[in-house]
């Protein structure tokens, strides 16, 4: 028996407020085991791309490229924290956060569109996409029915909702596909939390059809399905994997969800590299059976600023990842086609009905010889007025999401011996009347080190924090940022501490003076300046330096750190331009300037 959800659209000629000469009629539905369009079998073939990690610039170019490889559908990721920029406001207008007009794009190059508006979508995205004001409650449980999680949902659904409304298929748009939160069979089991989510979209306006996705498991399936829901395999590569659907509803039908082109990359780690020929096998039992299927991802983009995440296998693992999304996909950080583009074109081309496209042309790259840089102050320069803690308290608590954190205090009865922190999320500087001591990084539970003896009766203790991103999957997704518990020397608890906030995000940078670095070896600002006579993208060589944060015309393009695999940080051509423009460097652990030039790769 077939579980029929029928969706009637008129489509239209223009997206302009043009009304249509004529209407055209379209039925979207479910049968137990596809997707129909029209009354006849729709297979999905979608690649996935996220708008926030693509210059604005570039999103006709990439919905272009994905379309040409011979997709017909674009998946989207919306992630909350980048639209509700601080507690109940929220921003769907400019630039990158205008969701609606990249769903509007992609309608006018005639594809359809799943979105995934989570409320938390993981994702290798800071604390995947929940809005980290939500740590400044103590006990906060999330992904559940917690009251105060679930007030925070609410509100975000509410606001979204009059976003993706009109873009509904029913009214006329190209979503064709709701997904309802994200892999939650992999978290918990809360089923009414998940027909809770159903329901509020439904009061939005949002009346689906909807999916879930989750691992091709039947405990994962069991606890992230929804009823009346598609279901997604994360991924479905196999007839063992679609029975395992079949087996949890078979009146839905079910589709790989994410089918993996490539994969991420953390800090320490090489870069990641899938395998192409086991990629054109599973691409090509997927067409041949005709199973729908989304590529996780078509395009990765970046991670600019500090919206990467993380993850962690255990209390004691942190495994930050890095700034570029490339994610070794078929459409490469700077939206050039790979080979695995083609062979994918190449292979999609041999199965669908329709013709697919020419390549669009590349996006212009330039080269930017050495580039001089002075040093021009230092945060310590920069420290604003202090607030009084007894104890630390993590940045969340302050408002403040990354950056830095600077906790001093005034060393009363102990003055040397071992100093240990719990826990330090995420890298550690710690000093003593200025000098810099140790170091620690919060990965692998070591957090103490050893305080020399001084001859100072009121020595002075800072310790400088540097938040990386935050945990975006699984157990340990509660990752407050700064000292999380307390600081002891010697088994006793150090109170009375003066806290120092440095976001160093673009406003902190625009408002940088220039002053002396004489004596500091830490937390230095490094500036300069380059001419262009035209501009491209390109990537800037950051191997000259340690660790740290890069800015180009005011704009964060993230992290850089020479633990590596990444030394080269993608910019885009849109944030430079002809004539003069500036550089600043931010970094932790070097006191000497060094060059940087522009390339044209990521490796």
């Amino acid at each position: 028996m077939k579980n029929i959800f029928v969706i009637t659209l008129y489509s239209i000629f223009s997206l302009c407020g043009i009304k249509a000469a004529a209407q055209q009629k379209h039925q979207f539905a479910f049968s137990h085991n596809q997707f129909m369009l029209d009354g006849k079998p729709f297979q999905v073939i979608s690649g996935e791309m996220h708008p926030a990690r693509i210059p604005h610039e570039y999103w006709r170019h990439r919905i272009q490229m994905a379309k040409a490889m011979g997709c017909n559908t674009i998946a989207a990721y919306i992630f909350w924290n980048y639209h509700e920029t601080k507690e109940g406001v929220f921003d769907f207008k400019t630039g990158n956060r205008n969701i609606a007009e990249f769903i509007r794009i992609c309608q006018q190059e005639g594809l359809w569109v799943i979105v995934r508006p989570g409320p938390y979508v993981c994702a290798e995205w800071d604390f995947g996409g929940l809005p980290t004001y939500l740590l400044k409650i103590p006990d906060i449980k999330i992904r559940c029915m917690d009251n105060r999680y679930m007030a925070a949902v609410t509100r975000y659904i509410s606001n979204v909702s009059k976003e993706l409304k009109p873009l509904q298929i029913a009214n006329g748009g190209p979503v064709i596909l709701t997904q309802i939160e994200n892999e939650y069979g992999s978290y918990g089991n809360d089923k009414t939390y998940l027909n809770t989510l159903k329901k509020l979209w439904q009061q939005n306006g949002i009346n689906g059809p909807f999916y879930t996705a989750d691992g091709a498991t039947p405990y994962m399936l069991e606890a992230g399905s929804v009823d009346g829901a598609a279901i997604g395999l994360d991924s479905g590569s196999n007839d063992d994997d679609f029975a395992e659907a079949a087996k949890q509803n078979p009146d839905v039908p079910a589709f790989s969800s994410e089918t993996y082109p490539g994969w991420l990359t953390h800090w320490k780690e090489k870069w990641q590299k899938t395998d192409t020929a086991d990629l054109k096998k599973e691409i090509e039992y997927l067409l041949k059976n005709k199973k729908s299927f989304n590529l996780y991802v078509v395009h990765g983009g970046t991670n600019f600023g500090f919206t990467a995440g993380a993850n962690a296998g255990s209390a004691t693992q942190f495994q930050p990842d890095v700034t570029s999304y490339d994610y070794d996909a078929p459409i490469n950080e700077q939206g050039q086609a790979t080979p695995k583009y083609y062979m994918l074109r190449n292979l999609i081309g041999k199965y669908v009905p329709y013709k697919i496209p020419d390549v669009p042309a590349p996006v212009p790259t330039i080269t930017i010889p050495p580039i001089a840089l002075q040093p021009f102050t230092t945060m310590w320069n920069h420290l604003p007025v202090p607030v009084a803690s007894p104890q630390p308290k993590p940045i969340e608590y302050y408002g403040q999401n990354q950056g830095l954190i600077l906790y001093r205090t005034t060393l009363v009865g102990h003055k040397s011996g071992r100093l240990t922190i719990t826990e330090p999320h995420d890298f550690a500087l710690i000093f003593e009347d200025g000098k810099l001591i140790d170091t620690i990084h919060r990965d692998g539970g070591h957090w103490s080190v050893n305080l020399p003896k001084t001859t100072n009766p009121h020595p002075q203790l800072d310790i400088v924090v540097e938040a990386m991103g935050h945990i975006n999957f699984a157990q340990y997704i509660i990752d407050r940022k700064g000292v999380t518990d307390r600081v002891t020397l010697n088994g006793m608890t150090l109170m009375n501490w003066q806290t120092y906030l440095l976001p160093l995000d673009e406003k902190m940078i625009s408002t940088l003076k220039t002053g002396t670095a004489s004596g500091t070896t830490n937390g230095i600002f490094f500036k300069g300046n380059f001419t262009l006579q035209q501009t491209g993208d390109t990537y800037f060589d950051m191997s000259g330096y340690s660790r740290g944060v890069l800015y180009v015309n005011g704009h964060n393009l993230g992290r850089y750190w020479n633990a590596g695999p990444q030394q080269h940080l993608y910019c885009p051509a849109s944030w430079l331009k002809k004539g003069n423009n500036e550089i600043v460097v931010f970094d932790l652990l070097q006191s000497s300037a060094a060059m940087v030039e522009g390339k044209n790769t990521l490796e």
